[in-house]
This record gives C-alpha cells, sequence and structure tokens, in this order.
C-alpha cells in the first residue's frame, strides 16, 4: 500500500482539475451514505468529533471501481497547540478487490476538496466580475480557498480577517506575491459590505456576519460551522439570500442553515438547490442584484473524487 503525504498530493494537485472532477462527481455515479459522527467528551478541553466518511463508485462511473474511506478528528482547540483544528486520514481502495491501495493525507486532501467545492459553487453563484474576496477565518483551509476562488473568478484583491489579527498577517504575508492585492481588515462590517465574495471559515459559536451587512451582488460562501453549535451569519442573511447547499446533509448538520431551519426562520423550500443540481443544470445565479449563499458541510463523494484524481497523477 502506498503512502501519499500532504507535499505529494499538493504536486499531484491543480484546482481547475479538481474543480472539474468534482462536477463530474457531482452529476452522478457515486454513491456515499451519511457519514457516523461520534461527539467525545474530554475533560477540561473542548469536546471533539470523530466522523467517519465512505463513499464508493457505482456502475460504469468515470474513472473506475474505487471504494475510500476518510477517518477525521476534530479538535477545535488544537489552534492552542499551533495544530489545525481538523486532522484526518483517507484510504483509497479497489472497487474489484477490496485491497487497499494508498493511505493519503486526509487533512490535505480535505483543504484541496473543501475549497474546491467552494470554487465549483462560485461558477454558479458568484457573479462573474467578482474581483474582491473576502477571507473570514485564517486557519489551514484559508489559502486554499482564496486559491481555489481565484481560479474561477477574476479575483485582484483578496482581505482577511481573523478573530487573532496576528493570524490575519501571518495569512496575508504567505499569500503576497501572488496575482492579487492583499490586505488585512480590522472591521469586519466594513470589510463584508466591500467584497464580492465572502468566504468564511470558521469554528465561531456565534453569527459573524450580518444579514444588514449584506450588499446586492454578494456571493457568501459558508464552509465553517459544522455542527449544531456553531453559526457564521445569522438568520437575516440567511433569509435575504437565495440558499444553496452542498448536499441534503447541510439540511440537518452543521451550523446556519441547518439551525434556522430547526427554529423555523426560513423554510425548507428557501433552499434552492444542492451542488449537485446545479452541476446537472438547475439554475444558480439569476441576476446581478441577487445575495447567494453557499453552505457546505462536505461530501465524502468530494474525498473520493479527490483521491482518484491523486491516485492517477502518483500511480502506484
Amino acid at each position: 500500500m502506498r503512502l501519499i503525504s500532504a507535499e505529494e498530493i499538493d504536486e499531484a494537485l491543480d484546482f481547475p482539475s479538481l474543480i472539474d472532477a468534482l462536477a463530474l462527481a457531482f452529476q452522478g455515479g457515486f454513491v456515499a451514505p451519511a457519514r457516523v459522527h461520534h461527539a467525545i467528551e474530554r475533560p477540561g478541553a473542548a469536546n471533539t468529533t470523530h466522523l467517519l466518511m465512505s463513499a464508493w463508485t457505482a456502475g460504469d462511473a468515470p474513472g473506475g471501481a474505487w471504494i475510500g474511506t476518510k477517518i477525521v478528528n476534530v479538535f477545535p482547540s488544537n489552534g492552542q497547540l499551533g495544530l489545525p483544528a481538523v486532522l484526518g486520514l483517507y484510504v483509497l481502495q479497489s472497487g474489484d478487490t477490496g485491497e487497499p491501495v494508498a493511505a493519503m493525507s486526509g487533512t490535505r486532501l480535505t483543504h484541496w476538496r473543501t475549497a474546491a467545492a467552494s470554487a465549483l459553487a462560485a461558477k454558479f453563484l458568484a457573479r462573474p466580475d467578482a474581483s474582491r474576496l473576502l477571507i473570514v477565518g485564517a486557519g489551514a483551509l484559508a489559502p486554499f480557498l482564496a486559491r481555489a476562488h481565484a481560479s474561477v473568478r477574476p479575483i485582484q484583491e483578496v482581505t482577511i480577517w481573523n478573530h487573532r489579527p496576528e493570524g490575519a498577517k501571518r495569512l496575508a504575508a504567505s499569500l503576497a506575491g501572488e496575482n492579487w492585492r492583499v490586505r488585512v481588515a480590522d472591521d469586519l462590517q466594513a470589510a463584508v459590505r466591500e467584497a464580492d465574495v465572502i468566504s468564511c471559515a470558521t469554528l465561531s459559536s456565534e453569527p459573524l456576519i450580518g444579514g444588514a451587512w449584506l450588499a446586492p451582488g454578494q456571493h457568501v460562501d459558508l464552509v465553517g460551522a459544522f455542527n449544531l453549535a456553531m453559526r457564521e451569519v445569522d438568520d437575516e442573511a440567511l433569509r435575504r439570500a437565495r440558499v444553496f447547499i452542498d448536499t441534503e446533509a447541510a439540511l440537518s448538520e452543521g451550523g446556519d442553515v441547518a439551525i434556522a431551519l430547526r427554529s423555523g426562520a426560513i423554510e425548507r423550500a428557501h433552499v434552492v438547490a444542492d451542488l449537485g443540481a446545479l452541476c446537472r443544470g438547475a439554475p444558480g445565479r439569476t441576476g446581478p442584484e441577487e445575495i447567494t449563499l453557499f453552505k457546505s458541510v462536505g461530501a465524502a463523494l468530494e474525498d473520493l473524487a479527490a483521491a482518484m484524481l491523486i491516485w492517477k497523477a502518483v500511480g502506484p
């Protein structure tokens, strides 16, 4: 069995190819049952989450017969230790024999596929001329989100806001020298008002962005807030936007959309479509003045599509 490092994944992937692979996967041919969640209590520390995410190709899906499983641990307090909050391992297996063929960095794979899914949604939902990107949160996923969105829209300016300013400054330094201007924002509300695309990747327990701050034509991308105790936007933001999700799991898992549905702040009909429907031709943005919002909770088919692309590049 081949071990594939984070560095090898970085060499194997690029966002245009990965976004195309995810689009094909969402069109059909992949099976992904509900993920398994285990909440783990840790005395004296924030509770952690252990997840198992499996998927496999069905029938004559492009790319052959594969099975994949990701083991993920979410430790919200890891930032205090200088470690990513989300850590994982991905195991790719033959769909013909069941033989494990590769174990790869699930953490790096998650960064790539999560950012690629957001960019895929943005292809349908962000204005074609969107040039100003706001990244809310400066964790390990943030630079991937910046580069993914820049691969599908003409991003000229990247603004970063983080609850710890030093984290925003470090991220800004790492993104300097690319094909955009980078700045750090002290005032989140002002930064939101100036952005075309707002991409949030945080573990916030309270809404960070108010619906009253949003302007016509904006696209909001929510990839943090992975459980029902977390929020990145308030109910007004959801009510003002045309809401899209990655999969049906976002109706009951993760913060924001699932919470608003439970409270009655929005109705099920307010959620327009999922990413699969968009990839199969459902309408996305229908006008330049619309506010659109995409909520991602992650999908095992994204992991498998990315792992297949990595294996194709790296080989046995």
